[in-house]
């Protein structure tokens, strides 16, 4: 019994950490890393490469294929009370991720940046995302003659 007890909390963290890394990837690209590419992409073709969105349709199969695969190994090879643990631990990742996967979130604006600076041609705009310094980068807008809008405010901490 105690063995069954120790299985239900590792496959409860397991499905916590399936959810954290492949779901999180995929709900990042969606919510935020799509948005923003095609946000950059209407004000000014040029103003993020073409490989951007190429970088992330890759990213959203590559953690999709995993993911699937990793939920079909335990739901095939587990046991009914292994398969829900997984489940539950899961669900409350993503219930707990939901909230935080918008580009208006700091720290998902940030990742975007640190991952998304290398696919800008402009050096100062780029200079300014890979430093997440959003008001380098309003700033170099403005200079290149492009309305930022797209870019949240963020309130800095005092």
């Amino acid at each position: 019994m105690e063995i069954k007890i120790m299985f239900t909390g590792a496959i409860f963290l397991g499905g916590w950490l399936w959810a954290y890394l492949f779901i999180r990837q995929i709900l990042f690209n969606f919510a935020t890393a799509f948005p923003l590419i095609k946000s950059m992409n209407a004000l000014r073709e040029e103003l993020i490469a073409i490989g951007a969105k190429r970088y992330t349709v890759i990213s959203v199969i590559t953690c999709a294929v995993i993911a699937l695969a990793l939920l079909a190994a335990v739901l095939i090879w587990c046991p009914i009370y292994l398969k829900l643990s997984f489940l539950v631990g899961a669900a409350l990742a993503v219930i707990l991720l939901i909230p935080r996967v918008s580009y208006r979130n700091r720290e998902m604006f940030d990742s975007f940046c640190a991952a998304y600076y290398r696919f800008v041609p402009d050096d100062e705009l780029r200079t300014a995302m890979y430093h997440k310094k959003t008001g380098q980068i309003k700033s170099r807008l403005k200079a290149m003659g492009i309305q930022g809008s797209f870019l949240p405010d963020f309130k800095e901490k005092k």
